[in-house]
């Protein structure tokens, strides 16, 4: 409805057309389909392919939330690259990538994930919006908005096709990403603690690690042999660099660095940054010095991560994607960010236009999002000096992936984000999860310090471990209240098994480390109900033996 030709009333304003935008309006639109959405995006369409936006590696929750939820199944098939998995190859200053410890899947598994053009997804998603009724307004730039406090239509000025516009809407939602719209408005920002820095840039050409060996053996590891469509992770103490593959021919390539370890100073520049490859990743190095004509772009960003005290209002307002809070890339968590927000964002939306009172669950649903956020910040924070680490990181990446597929992904898989009920019933195993993932996380760097492990040609097979395999593999399956709760306990059981087996590990490797605090958290002995170790094919076998002797006279 427009009031007048220069002023348009609406539902929904969402001030920023990026991933977190458009995936909103899409959502909102499946669920309330005569809802009135406005997108007012500063970026001209059609946006760039390749070169556009980093964050192109997607994980379990976000693909799920774009392939199944959005229902954009098929142009993730068709126009973006199926993903094989995450890959680590410990090759800190290493010539010889197939002499290295090698930690990745040898064939996919069961739940997919994509690795993503931010270009072509961003174009494909701002046409979608369109044809299904959304006004998607690109080239627009904000000018003011104000933020009503009284219940009355939130306001927007802004400049368009050489006009200037205001608009006015019952809902604003900011996903103007790093802009922070109502975040710098309302003073929202908030240190989390983690220092890092992050350069990138893309090159219009492929990077296989493939061709970087001649090993026969090696290059028949994985089946099919590509891991080029990995997120390949190159790590080394307080830093890794990432190489993805993106649909347009292009590849992107990457470091994050603890600025404590890696000044800033070190990768604020495209030759920098080759100077520092040649030091800490020389194959990486030569690889792209003899593409650099290649070069597409290059960005260095300084303390990329950050929290927000606020992010969902009973006044109609809303933070989602990076205008809100942002982790870290090293597991690809932002899309997995953007679809919780998201979906916290629209059962709001439901409920106000639905005429309920929705003020609590918004404070219900912003506990729940930092607590997420909280709580996957931890796998983050002061831990780049392990990265490297053979002996360690190898049992804290199947850690993390083991808490984010038993607890997180089992709610958003099972569509339980919003269960109120069913999650209060279940608080104790979710509580206790989430400590015991806080104190894992010390303990890991504790035993990192102690233990710097030993680099060994080999490969780390997640996909041979079969409990590994199993519960990613779980997460399609449609389960109902009584499957759902048994799950949730299946999996926090199994975390405390894990546990008990990193514990002995640890102290098989290192008898003086301290472990009474995560010891006190555990309540069953270690291994699978089978007898079968859960770390038997991530451990060197003399740690396994000293391991098992450390179970034996452990109380």
């Amino acid at each position: 409805m427009h009031a007048s030709a220069q002023h348009s009333v609406h539902d929904v304003i969402i001030m920023g057309g990026g991933l977190a935008g458009l995936t909103l309006a899409l959502q909102l639109r499946q669920a309330l389909p005569e809802l009135k959405i406005l997108i007012l995006e500063r970026r001209a369409h059609p946006v760039p392919e390749a070169a556009h936006k980093v964050g192109e590696s997607s994980v379990e929750i976000a693909a799920n939330y774009f392939d199944t939820v959005l229902g954009l199944q098929d142009h993730l098939r068709d126009h973006q690259l199926r993903k094989f998995g995450f890959r680590f190859f410990f090759s800190e200053a290493h010539e010889h990538i197939n002499q290295v410890l090698e930690l990745g899947a040898s064939h996919h598994l069961s739940t997919p994930s994509y690795q993503i053009d931010r270009g072509i997804f961003e174009n494909f998603l701002g046409g979608r919006a369109r044809q299904q009724g959304v006004q998607f307004l690109d080239g627009a730039v904000i000018r003011k908005f104000s933020l009503s406090q009284t219940g009355e239509p939130h306001s927007v000025e802004f400049e368009f096709d050489g006009s200037s516009l205001t608009a006015s809407g019952r809902w604003l939602i900011d996903a103007s990403g790093r802009a922070g719209l109502i975040k710098k408005h309302l003073a929202l920002a908030l240190d989390n603690g983690h220092q890092a820095n992050a350069a990138w840039f893309r090159l219009a050409t492929r990077l296989d690690v493939n061709d970087w060996s001649d090993d026969t053996a090696w290059l028949q590891r994985c089946t099919p042999p590509d891991r080029w469509l990995s997120t390949n992770h190159l790590v080394g103490p307080g830093y890794w660099a990432w190489l993805i593959p993106l649909s347009s021919g292009s590849h992107s390539v990457g470091i994050v660095a603890d600025s404590r370890l890696h000044p800033s100073q070190q990768l604020d520049s495209f030759e920098k940054t080759l100077s520092w490859l040649d030091t800490h990743q020389p194959q990486l190095a030569r690889a792209v010095r003899k593409q650099r004509d290649r070069l597409q772009d290059f960005a260095y960003l300084r303390s990329f991560s950050y929290g927000c005290k606020q992010v969902f209002s009973a006044q109609r307002w809303a933070l989602t994607g990076e205008s809100g809070v942002f982790l870290d890339p090293f597991y690809s968590p932002g899309g997995d960010f953007i679809a919780i927000a998201n979906t916290y964002i629209t059962d709001l939306v439901v409920q106000d236009f639905s005429g309920k009172a929705f003020g609590k669950y918004a404070a219900i649903y912003e506990r729940f999002f930092f607590s997420f956020y909280e709580s996957t910040l931890t796998l983050f924070r002061d831990q780049y000096p392990m990265f490297g680490n053979t002996g360690v990181f190898p049992i804290k990446v199947i850690w993390d992936y083991t808490y984010y597929w038993g607890v997180l992904c089992q709610l958003f898989f099972q569509r339980r984000l919003t269960d109120i009920a069913g999650l209060g019933r279940l608080r104790a195993e979710m509580t206790g999860a989430v400590k015991l993932n806080g104190a894992m996380q010390d303990f890991l760097r504790a035993w990192a310090l102690a233990d710097p492990g030993s680099n060994r040609a080999s490969m780390i097979d997640q996909a041979s471990l079969d409990w590994f395999a199993r519960l990613n593999a779980g997460l399609r399956d449609d389960l109902d209240d009584v499957q759902f709760a048994e799950r949730l306990r299946s999996t926090t059981t199994l975390l405390q098994a894990l546990a008990s087996e990193i514990v002995a590990a640890a102290q098989a490797s290192c008898t003086t480390l301290d472990s009474v605090t995560i010891r006190a958290m555990l309540h069953i002995p270690s291994g699978m109900p089978s007898g079968v170790p859960l770390l038997s094919g991530v451990l060197p076998p003399h740690k396994r033996r000293a391991m098992s002797k450390t179970e034996a006279v452990l109380p």
